[in-house]
C-alpha cells in the first residue's frame, strides 16, 4: 500500500489517481470498468494531498504537471513554498488563534500580500511565435507581447533609450489547410493595443490566393518605437477573406462567421475590420490545436537593445495652475468619452488633479499617451505620490482599459483596506478580471489567496466563483493554478469543499436520471410524474447519496449545516431543464426544513449578478438609514450550467396567490382583493399592520431596483410575496432593458411593475388612503437618489462583467441603459422629473400588465 495505488480513466476523460482508500466504490467512475496498479512516485501523504486537490478542483495535478510552460512553473513553485509557511504557522496556532483567523465575522484586514517585485517576469519572448486561434467566436486571434522590454528598471545616467521601429517581420504564413475559402484572396491585418486603446495604424498584408497555404514572406512594420510601447502593450491578429464587389452581395458575414467560427475566418467589409481586432479576448493558447488552423509569425531579436526608463526622481515636473473646467470634466460618469482637447488638459494639469481631484486617477490614465515613452515614466512616477482611493472607486482602475501593472498594483494597494464583508461583496467582479491578468503571478491573484485563506468565509466563495469556470478554456490553466495554491494553504478546508463537490455531482445523477425518464414517458403526464417522482425517491433513499447529501455545509451559505434531506418533501419542478427541489431538514434551525433549487441545464451567472447588485442596492439604502426590506435570496454558479437557488420560507408567487382566489385563470389576474385577503388569512391584528408596512417599503425597493436594472420578463409567477408582507422578485433572465417582445411588439410596456392590486394592499384597502401613497411614492423617490449618488459603482461592477459571457451584458453599450436610467450627467431635480414621469407611466399603464398575467395565468391553468 505504501509503494502502490490504482488509477484511472474518469469520465472526463482524465486520468485520476485513487489515492484516497477513505472512498466508496461507487463513488469512483471510470469511463471503463478497469483499474490499473501503478507504483507511486513520492510521499504517501503527498500524494494523497495532491489527489484529493485534483478530484476538488475538477482537473488532476498531473495535467499542470504536464504543462511545459515555465510561468507555470515558477507560479506553482512559489505557491507551494508559500502555503507550506501558511501551514506550518498554522500548526502553530491555539484553536481560539485558529478560529479567529478562519471564522471571525469582522476580521481586519491583515498585512496584504507578498510585496510586488519591481522588474519584469522571467518569461522570455521567443523569436518565432505560433498563433492558435481561440475556439470561442467572440474572441480573435491575438497574442501578448510579453517581454519586449527586456528591462524595465531606472535609465543609465546619461544614457539615451534606444529608439527602434517594431517590425513583425522575416515570414508571416497562415495555414488553412483543406478549407473552402481556399477560393479566396486571404489577408492578415495586425493592430497594437494598449487596453481598448490602438496605439497606432494597424498593419495590413498583402493579398495572399495560395490553395492549402498562405505564405506572405513579407515584413508588417508599426508607425510606433520600440521604447515607446507599453509593457502591456498586446499585438492582435485577425485573418479575413478578400472579396470582390460580386461576391460580397451574394453572402452575408454572419453566415459565414457561424459556419466557421471555429478558426475565426471573418469575411467582413472594410468598415468593420477594425472591430475584428478585439483586444479584450484572452491571450491563453487554443488547448484544441490539433485540428486548428495556425498563423505563423516571426518577430526580430530585440534583445541586444534594451530598453530602459528614466529614474522617477528626474520626471517630476509641476503641471500647469488649476483650471476651472477640469471639475466638470471629472465629476462625469465612467462611460462618458474624453475628446482629444480634454484629454491634452487633464494630463496638463495632472498634478493639479492628484491635489483636488485624486478620485480622477482613471480619466487621468486615459488621457495618457501610452505610445510615448516620456508620458509612461511621468506616470508611473506620479503613481508613486498619488494618495490612495477609497476602495469602491479603487475597483474601476481594475478594468480591460488600464492594464500597466503599476497601476493594477496601486488599485489592489488601496483594495487592501477593504473589510472582509466588502470585499465578499466585490468578489464575483474581482474573479473575472483576474482574465485582464497578463501573468498568472500577479499583485491581484495574491491579494485574494491571501484574503481568502485568512477567512474561510472568502475562501469558500473565491472557490466556486473559480471551480464553476473550470470548463472554460481560456482560464481553465490559470484558475486551476489559484484553486491548488488555495487549497495547498488551506488543507482543512478540502475536506470541507470536497463533499460539497460530491454532493452536487449526485444531484447532477438524479437530474439526468429524471430528463431520461421524463422523456420516455413523454406521452402520458401523468404517468411521467408518478413514475419519475418515485425513480428520484428511490434514488435519493439510496445509502449512497444519502451519505454524501447529509451533513455538508451549504455551498450557498457556508455557515448554514444541511444535516438530512427530507425525501418525502423533494421534488422535481415542471419547468424544461426539470430543477430539483431539495428539502433539508436542520437541528440548528429549530427543526425547520430549509429548500435549495438545484439546476442543470440553465446558466444562473445573470441572475447570480443580478441578486449582487440588489444587496449592494440594499447596503446603500441602509447606510442612507432606509431599510427597504429587500429579500436578495442566495445563487450560485458551481460548473457549467449548473447551480444552486435559495428557497424563501413562507413564500408564494404572485399567481399561485390569484389563482387560488378565483375559479376562473382569466378572471384571477383583476381580483385586486386577492393579495390584500392573503395577507389577512396569513396575519392578523398588529401583525396584518406590520406586513402591509413590510409590503409598502420592499414594494418600493424593487419598483425602483427592476427600473434602474432595466429587469424584464415580469410576468405574476417572477414577483413573490411572504407571509410576512414582504415582496421580492425572482428570476432574472432578462436585465438591462431587454424586455421581451412579440411579433416585433413589446410585451412588457411599463418601465416597472405597480399594478391597482398592489396600491390596493399600500393603501389597505381604503381607496381615499393617500397618505399612505404618498409615503410609498416618497419611499421611492429617496430610493432612487440614492442610487443615482453612486451611479458610477453600479457602471464600474457591469464593467468589470463584461468578459463573463453573460448572455444580455456582451458590450459597453449594454451599460449604457445604466446610465440612462439613473439620468447620470443630469442634476437631482432633472432627474427626479424624470423619475417622477416613470412612475406615471407606470400607474396609467399598469391594466396592461394585467392582461399579460391574465394571459400568463390562462397559459399555467392550460398547461397544469
Amino acid at each position: 500500500m505504501e509503494g502502490h495505488m490504482f488509477e484511472c480513466v474518469n469520465q472526463a476523460a482524465v486520468h485520476e489517481e485513487l489515492e484516497d482508500e477513505t472512498r466508496r466504490l461507487c463513488d469512483v467512475r471510470p469511463f471503463c470498468p478497469m483499474l490499473k496498479l501503478v507504483t507511486r512516485n513520492c510521499g504517501r501523504a503527498e500524494r494523497l494531498l495532491d489527489s484529493k486537490i485534483g478530484v476538488l478542483i475538477g482537473k488532476g495535478l498531473h495535467e499542470l504537471d504536464a504543462l511545459q510552460d515555465q510561468e507555470v512553473k515558477d507560479f506553482r513553485s512559489k505557491m507551494f513554498r508559500i502555503s507550506e509557511e501558511k501551514m506550518q504557522r498554522v500548526q502553530l496556532m491555539t484553536w481560539s488563534e485558529w478560529l479567529q483567523a478562519c471564522f471571525s465575522p469582522q476580521l481586519e484586514p491583515g498585512g496584504g500580500a507578498t510585496p510586488v517585485t519591481d522588474g519584469v517576469n522571467d518569461k522570455q519572448a521567443e523569436a518565432s511565435l505560433k498563433v492558435w486561434p481561440s475556439t470561442s467566436p467572440s474572441e480573435l486571434m491575438e497574442q501578448a507581447l510579453r517581454k519586449w522590454l527586456t528591462t524595465h528598471g531606472p535609465e543609465e545616467e546619461g544614457r539615451q533609450a534606444e529608439q527602434y521601429v517594431l517590425r513583425v517581420s522575416d515570414k508571416l504564413e497562415f495555414l488553412c489547410g483543406d478549407h473552402p475559402l481556399i477560393q479566396y484572396k486571404v489577408q492578415v491585418r495586425a493592430g497594437l493595443f494598449h487596453g481598448t486603446e490602438l496605439l497606432c495604424k494597424p498593419a495590413v498584408s498583402s493579398e495572399s490566393s495560395g490553395r492549402s497555404e498562405h505564405v506572405w514572406n513579407r515584413t508588417l512594420e508599426f508607425d510606433i518605437t520600440v521604447s515607446d510601447l507599453p509593457r502591456m502593450a498586446r499585438l492582435c491578429f485577425a485573418v479575413y477573406a478578400v472579396m470582390d464587389k460580386v461576391k460580397k452581395q451574394k453572402s452575408t458575414k454572419n453566415a459565414h462567421i457561424n459556419k466557421y467560427q471555429t478558426i475565426l475566418i471573418f469575411l467582413c467589409p472594410p468598415d468593420e475590420l477594425e472591430e475584428m481586432l478585439n483586444p479584450i479576448g484572452t491571450i491563453q493558447t487554443n488547448p484544441y490545436t490539433e485540428n486548428s488552423t495556425a498563423l505563423h509569425i516571426h518577430l526580430p531579436d530585440y534583445n541586444p537593445h534594451p530598453i530602459l526608463f528614466p529614474p522617477f526622481d528626474k520626471v517630476r515636473t509641476r503641471g500647469k495652475k488649476f483650471h476651472i473646467e477640469l471639475k466638470e470634466i471629472m465629476e462625469r460618469d465612467p462611460l462618458s468619452q474624453l475628446c482629444e482637447n480634454e484629454k491634452d488638459l487633464i494630463w496638463t494639469l495632472r498634478y493639479d488633479c492628484m491635489e483636488n481631484f485624486p478620485q480622477s486617477l482613471p480619466k487621468l490614465l486615459l488621457s495618457v499617451k501610452w505610445s510615448k515613452h516620456e508620458d509612461m515614466a511621468q506616470l508611473q512616477a506620479l503613481l508613486q505620490i498619488w494618495p490612495k482611493l477609497s476602495p469602491r472607486d479603487a475597483l474601476e482602475l481594475l478594468d480591460f482599459n488600464y492594464p500597466d501593472q503599476y497601476v493594477r498594483e496601486y488599485a489592489v494597494g488601496c483594495l487592501r483596506d477593504m473589510s472582509d464583508e466588502e470585499l465578499s461583496q466585490y468578489l464575483l467582479q474581482l474573479v473575472q478580471v483576474l482574465r485582464y491578468e497578463p501573468y498568472y503571478d500577479c499583485a491581484l491573484t495574491r491579494f485574494l489567496l491571501n484574503r481568502a485563506q485568512c477567512n474561510r468565509n472568502i475562501g469558500h466563495f473565491l472557490f466556486w466563483h473559480l471551480r464553476s469556470e473550470m470548463h472554460m478554456p481560456a482560464v481553465s490553466v490559470q484558475f486551476s493554478l489559484i484553486l491548488e495554491a488555495y487549497s495547498r494553504g488551506s488543507i482543512p478546508h478540502i475536506e470541507v469543499l470536497k463533499k460539497q463537490v460530491e454532493a452536487l455531482s449526485k444531484l447532477k445523477s438524479v437530474n439526468e436520471l429524471i430528463k431520461l425518464g421524463t422523456i420516455k414517458n413523454a406521452r402520458s403526464k401523468t404517468k411521467e410524474a408518478m413514475l419519475t417522482k418515485e425513480a428520484m425517491m428511490t434514488c435519493l433513499r439510496q445509502s449512497g447519496y444519502t451519505e454524501t447529501l447529509s451533513d455538508l455545509h451549504s455551498p450557498l451559505n457556508p455557515s448554514v449545516l444541511l444535516s438530512g434531506i427530507n425525501v418525502e418533501k423533494c421534488r422535481y419542478m415542471d419547468s424544461k431543464m426539470k430543477p430539483l427541489w431539495i428539502v433539508y431538514n436542520n437541528k440548528l434551525l429549530g427543526g425547520d426544513t430549509l429548500g435549495i433549487i438545484f439546476k442543470n441545464g440553465d446558466d444562473l451567472r445573470q441572475d447570480m449578478l443580478t441578486l449582487q447588485i440588489l444587496r449592494l442596492m440594499d447596503l446603500l439604502w441602509k447606510e442612507a438609514n432606509l431599510d427597504l426590506r429587500i429579500v436578495p435570496y442566495g445563487c450560485l454558479a458551481t460548473g457549467d450550467r449548473s447551480g444552486l437557488i435559495e428557497v424563501v420560507s413562507s413564500a408564494d408567487t404572485i399567481a399561485n396567490i390569484q389563482l387560488t382566489s378565483s375559479n376562473v385563470a382569466a378572471a384571477a389576474a383583476f381580483n385586486k382583493d386577492a393579495l390584500l385577503n392573503w395577507l389577512k388569512e396569513k396575519n392578523s391584528g398588529d401583525a396584518l399592520e406590520k406586513a402591509i408596512e413590510e409590503f409598502t417599503l420592499s414594494c418600493a425597493g424593487y419598483c425602483v431596483a427592476t427600473y434602474v436594472l432595466g429587469i424584464g420578463d415580469r410576468h405574476s409567477d417572477n414577483i413573490m410575496v411572504r407571509s410576512t408582507g414582504q415582496l421580492f422578485h425572482i428570476d432574472f433572465g432578462h436585465i438591462l432593458g431587454n424586455f421581451k417582445s412579440k411579433f416585433g411588439i413589446k410585451r412588457e410596456r411599463v418601465p416597472f411593475i405597480l399594478t391597482h392590486d398592489f396600491i390596493h394592499v399600500i393603501q389597505q384597502g381604503k381607496t381615499g388612503n393617500t397618505e399612505k401613497f404618498g409615503s410609498f411614492r416618497n419611499y421611492c423617490e429617496q430610493a432612487y437618489l440614492i442610487l443615482r449618488r453612486n451611479g458610477n459603482l453600479f457602471i464600474t461592477l457591469f464593467a468589470l462583467m463584461l468578459t463573463a459571457g453573460l448572455p444580455e451584458l456582451t458590450s459597453v453599450k449594454d451599460i449604457q441603459y445604466l446610465k440612462d436610467s439613473l439620468a447620470l450627467g443630469k442634476t437631482d431635480d432633472e432627474a427626479l422629473k424624470q423619475f417622477r414621469q416613470k412612475f406615471d407611466e407606470a400607474l396609467r399603464e399598469s391594466w396592461t400588465t394585467k392582461v399579460n398575467w391574465m394571459a400568463h395565468n390562462v397559459v399555467k391553468d392550460n398547461r397544469s
